[in-house]
């Protein structure tokens, strides 16, 4: 379904000439030298330029949510949604602030929202499967999920986006990444699952008993990462790993907010190993696991606030950053030009 090409390194000692001429110290400006490096790698070493930056928010329920696996009810799912639609969460601040289009798209909450022209209509049920008692979709589901997702970042693609970045909504979403990082990684449930939004020990210890049996359930098909996602997944973490795939398959900039888009990222990376070419990783969150998923991606994440929002709110403060970069490669003087002797 998608075809990633590698990113070409023939212009790599080119760029590094680029950014090292400029009127700095070598390796002055840090990460964000790296930063530009991806920049000028994915979008071409010529003056490359942030066009038109996008933030898709997926939202999803859980099946595992009803047995108590968070602070709140999945009700909150469809609450939160239409305060997106409303403009009052922080997510909607952060990307105004930072000029970033921001789309929200219903994967499969439990409650549908109607006469909202708004909110894109891309569900695949009212909410997955109880991971610990039954596969959150079919495999029909995961490829019906990223035909969507494809169909989407096409458009944005179409109207001048190459960075585009992602988040999510869903009560009990972190439990559905902690199973798939673990079933990805073969690393023990307790490796992965945290706190999420902030339960205390007795839920955490359900909560991690409950990824155990999902882990144990679905054993013989977690052989690869569409039976993974099928098993495991949230509607939403379906479409974010098939956005990541399109993205990438379109040569654009992938910004990755936190840890439950990095397990999409990882699910996307195992299908497709040239995806990480495009990824930037916004921030590393306060989720046990996530630094785990980082270093497996070889990433090295801009920033780290303690977030544990989700909604795509690390990768919204992450897009100035990347703005900053790209403008010091195109517009910072070189020594040669302003006739500074080193």
């Amino acid at each position: 379904m998608f075809e990633v090409t590698e990113v070409s390194s023939e212009f790599d000692a080119k760029i590094q000439q680029e950014i090292d001429a400029k009127t700095k110290p070598l390796g002055a400006l840090g990460a964000l030298e790296t930063l530009a490096m991806t920049i000028a790698r994915v979008l071409g070493p010529d003056e490359p330029q942030i066009t038109k930056p996008t933030l898709l928010v997926f939202a999803g329920d859980h099946g595992i949510a009803a047995s108590g696996v968070s602070i709140a009810p999945s009700e909150v799912t469809t609450q939160m949604v239409m305060n997106f639609l409303k403009g009052g969460a922080a997510i909607n601040l952060f990307c105004a602030q930072g000029g970033i289009t921001m789309e929200v798209i219903d994967c499969g909450i439990a409650q549908e929202i109607h006469d909202q022209p708004k909110l894109i209509n891309h569900r695949l049920g009212a909410g997955t499967g109880a991971i610990h008692r039954e596969p959150a979709m079919t495999l029909g589901a995961v490829k019906q999920g990223f035909a969507m997702a494809k169909e989407r970042v096409a458009l944005h693609h179409g109207r001048g986006c190459n960075l585009i970045a992602f988040g999510e909504m869903g009560i009990g979403n972190t439990s559905s990444a902690a199973a798939i990082m673990a079933a990805l990684l073969g690393r023990e449930a307790a490796e992965c699952v945290g706190r999420g939004t902030g339960i205390d020990a007795a839920t955490l210890a359900r909560k991690q008993m409950l990824v155990e049996q999902a882990l144990f359930l679905h054993c013989e098909q977690l052989g690869d990462p569409y039976g993974v996602l099928a098993c495991l997944g949230g509607f939403e973490i379906v479409q974010m790993t098939g956005a990541i795939l399109a993205a990438a398959e379109l040569k654009m900039l992938v910004l990755i907010d936190g840890f439950i888009a990095t397990a999409a990222a990882l699910a996307a990376v195992t299908i497709a190993p040239n995806a990480r070419d495009y990824m930037i990783f916004a921030h590393e969150s306060g989720e046990r696991g996530h630094k785990l998923m980082l270093e497996h991606l070889n990433a090295q994440p801009l920033l780290s606030l303690g977030l544990r929002l989700g909604e795509g709110t690390g990768a919204a403060l992450a897009v100035p950053l990347v703005q900053a970069a790209a403008k010091f490669y195109n517009e910072m003087a070189s020594f040669e030009e302003m006739g500074i002797s080193i």
